[in-house]
């Protein structure tokens, strides 16, 4: 450890190499030549939060606090390389004494040096998803645990249960009763499992990403020679995105400041958007009652938006209780206003928004700065239908397009076997979902049921034959399974693509989603409205072709726009946070499916479908639409087809928007 720095306080350097007044406006300026102490930055969405961060660093540095004695916490490498690139290029030097990060990456600097003190040697592994999932498979074999019996999580689910219950610092038990519910009766067995887990772990030497954040708190609780340590070493602490931290990091960070108060958290209440991963709201709003006399500075100047734009984002979070108030300000000329566009169902919503951007094209719009963002996958189905039939571009920011998914692909396949029985990779891919069958038992199955299934021999009765190959661990799930395909082939259920997705959801894949994903219930809610696609086609074959046509379709669109350099971007809200672009649609904006009906239950939901909201609108520069369709069809025809503008619309004066009907068009 280096020589104890004794923190004095901060005089102007006599030759500075930046003139900050000149380079920041005036609240930059501000927070940037903060005095030490506790600071709460609310950086407003396109205010220059990293440029008020870099310069924070290069200020510290001229005030001649020492490299070494500063903590920069990120959540990306890529955030943590960019600042340390902008601070070598504002002091011409570089600083490699600086400890920059993120948070797992400076968990485990500090593990490296202290590992024998848990237990562990200093060259232990970290093992990834794949590592974590096989671990868990090992100690659950271990476990007297019949898991197709007990519909037990597979070691995915079982993970991400461990994993929120570690970031959330809640035991196993709260994690299932909160999000797991249909695995609260296994709560003895995930608890045992969690604790063998642990064992295996420290046995193999190994840690996994949660371990970086767990065991480096475990230090700082625990040893106070060592907390006293970093506690004298990081004089300054720094946190980027302070509003997505979750509890473990903010107990970090208050441990690491306890002594001196030296930390500058950055963030946007506004912008708290991942509860359900675990991110922690608390932290950033309490943040001034855990540091008494802390100093809050507001940067509210938008460098990215027009004032019309910024009015409407003002006015989109103002109903919000818990934040703390903002108005973020434009620094760019007046532009269009917001246009609220009423469609008449979804099959117009999506030919009004393929036309307006082929229209943008021609008015010299590159399409690739343009996007269109929906709260769930699902919003985008009809979209994707209409760009595929104009042959306009698209690439969707979670790599995969909704008719790729496994779940998607799972039920189409059930599909594809009714109407072909020749079709050997949906057969072998529905009787792999059958726990205990496998590739090899898969193959044996399709060669005897190919010389049982006849022209004239109905499927189920052709699977009844091949009981005798099923492998034991499945025949009860087989006998499940043929009953299904039976009422699949019902001539009145074989009309409707609908009613069969309908059918194999209810008829036992909700509880292989339940086992399978963490997200189940979103997964479900696919397959729901999957349903629903359904019932615009008038043959299970038509709706089977569309199927085939907008996934054939991709290579060559993607090849092409590889060429041209031209896609429209399709995202959901959450994995568009940080983009920005020249023209945002926002699409489904219905009361039910935003906010979502889940998330309207509790106060503490809407709040933070509202922020969502607010970061949508805020990905905008220069022009934005908003959409709705008064007409959805349910699956299976039920409930009232009428839908109802969202809250969130209802919330906007009307003065900020124009309105577009598209019937009077």
């Amino acid at each position: 450890m280096s020589r104890d720095y004794v923190l004095q306080p901060f005089r102007q350097t006599v030759h500075p190499q930046i003139d900050y007044a000149a380079e920041l406006n005036e609240q930059q300026h501000a927070a940037v030549t903060a005095p030490p102490g506790p600071a709460l930055v609310i950086a407003g969405a396109g205010s220059g939060k990293t440029r008020t961060l870099t310069y924070r660093v290069a200020y510290l540095l001229e005030q001649g606090i020492p490299a070494d004695r500063i903590l920069l916490l990120t959540f990306t490498n890529k955030a943590a390389k960019e600042m340390m690139h902008r601070v070598t290029d504002l002091l011409g030097a570089e600083v490699p004494a600086m400890w920059g990060g993120t948070f797992h990456s400076i968990g485990n600097r500090v593990l490296r040096r202290h590992a024998k003190i848990l237990g562990y040697t200093q060259d232990f592994s970290i093992m990834d998803r794949d590592d974590a999932k096989e671990l868990l498979q090992a100690c659950l074999a271990e476990m007297d645990i019949d898991t197709k019996a007990v519909k037990f999580p597979k070691a995915d689910v079982a993970a991400d249960i461990f994993s929120l219950a570690i970031n959330k610092e809640w035991p196993v038990e709260k994690i299932l009763e909160d999000q797991f519910d249909y695995f609260s009766h296994l709560t003895v067995e995930l608890a045992d499992l969690q604790k063998r887990y642990i064992a295996r772990k420290l046995a193999t030497n190994a840690m996994d990403f949660d371990d970086l954040l767990c065991l480096w708190l475990k230090l700082l609780k625990n040893h106070p020679d060592i907390r006293e340590e970093y506690q004298r070493r990081f004089q300054f602490i720094l946190v980027d995105e302070y509003q997505d931290t979750n509890k473990i990091q903010g107990d970090i960070i208050d441990l690491l400041a306890e002594k001196h108060k030296n930390v500058m958290v950055v963030g946007d209440d506004s912008q708290s958007i991942y509860s359900w991963r675990g991110a922690h709201f608390l932290n950033i709003l309490k943040f001034p009652e855990r540091y008494p006399g802390a100093k809050t500075y507001r940067i509210e100047t938008n460098y990215r938006s027009t004032p019309e734009i910024l009015a409407l984002a003002n006015a989109a979070i103002a109903a919000n209780i818990h934040q703390f108030p903002k108005e973020l300000a434009p620094a760019r000329k007046s532009g269009d206003k917001p246009v609220v566009v009423t469609c008449n169902d979804d099959n117009e919503q999506a030919a009004f928004v393929a036309q307006r951007v082929l229209e943008l094209r021609e008015e010299g719009v590159n399409i690739s700065n343009i996007a269109v963002l929906y709260r769930s996958h699902f919003h985008a189905l009809q979209l994707q239908l209409e760009l595929t039939r104009r042959g306009l571009p698209f690439s969707i920011t979670s790599g995969i397009r909704f008719f790729e998914q496994a779940h998607i692909k799972d039920v189409a396949a059930y599909l594809k076997l009714i109407v072909n029985p020749r079709d050997e990779l949906s057969f072998k891919r529905i009787v792999r979902l059958q726990p205990g069958v496998g590739a090899k038992a898969a193959d044996k199955l399709w060669a005897a049921f190919q010389n049982a299934a006849t022209e004239k021999t109905p499927l189920a009765v052709a699977l009844q034959k091949c009981v005798a190959l099923v492998p034991k661990k499945a025949a009860v799930h087989w006998a499940q399974f043929t009953p299904t395909i039976a009422q699949l082939e019902e001539t009145e259920t074989r009309k409707s693509a609908s009613d069969m997705i309908r059918i194999v959801l209810e008829a036992g894949y909700e509880d292989h989603l339940q086992e399978e994903y963490t997200n189940y219930l979103s997964r479900q809610e696919d397959l729901e409205q999957l349903a629903s696609f359904a019932l615009q086609f008038q043959s299970v074959e038509e709706f089977l072709s569309q199927l085939a046509l907008l996934t054939s379709v991709e290579a060559e669109d993607d090849k092409a726009a590889a060429e041209d350099g031209e896609q429209l971007r399709l995202s959901t809200i959450h994995q568009a946070k940080g983009l920005e672009f020249d023209v945002v649609f926002i699409i489904m904006l219905c009361d039910g499916l935003f906010p979502s009906s889940r998330s309207s239950e509790s106060v503490e939901g809407e709040e933070e479908e509202r922020r969502l909201f607010y970061v949508a609108i805020t990905r905008a520069r220069n022009q934005l639409y908003l959409s709705y369709p008064l007409i959805r069809f349910s699956p299976g025809g039920t409930g009232d087809p009428m839908q109802l503008p969202s809250r969130f619309l209802k919330e906007l004066p009307a003065e900020l928007t124009e309105e577009w009907n598209l019937r009077t068009f």
